[in-house]
């Protein structure tokens, strides 16, 4: 069976998986949104324009930059919950992170306290304690 130091180990990890795939899905997201700001400005700027098309088909542009502004606040909302996803996988991460290094030092501890008792046992010529694993 693992130790407990190395389950919280392989915990951890997956753990900063999660939390990377999280920070990659936010980065995505922002970047549409911007992406969408920029598809909204652009269609304004066209409808700014003196061209033949804007003033014939005004309600068209109007609508296509109402529809890249949601477009834009659906990314924007997206990357919030994403960022609270990191912010709860931050929190367990560093929570399993003070586990596994609480586990590291009782594993040392005890190594260390087996150590020295097997060092007194030879000093006084004691046979070795029965609760010796061998490894």
């Amino acid at each position: 069976m693992a130790s407990r130091s190395d389950r919280l180990k392989r915990i951890l990890r997956v753990q900063e998986q999660l939390k990377a795939m999280h920070e990659m899905r936010r980065a995505n997201e922002l970047r549409a949104a911007h992406a969408a700001e920029a598809e909204a400005a652009e269609i304004a700027s066209g409808k700014a324009g003196d061209t033949s098309l804007s003033r014939l088909f005004p309600d068209l542009y109007e609508r296509a930059i109402v529809k890249a502004h949601d477009k834009r606040d659906r990314h924007l909302e997206s990357a919030r919950q994403e960022a609270q996803k990191i912010a709860a996988e931050t929190v367990r991460t560093d929570r399993i992170g003070q586990d596994y290094r609480a586990a590291l030092r009782v594993e040392e501890r005890a190594t260390e306290e087996r150590n020295a008792l097997e060092t007194v046992e030879r000093l006084l010529g004691l046979p070795p304690s029965r609760g010796e694993s061998g490894g």
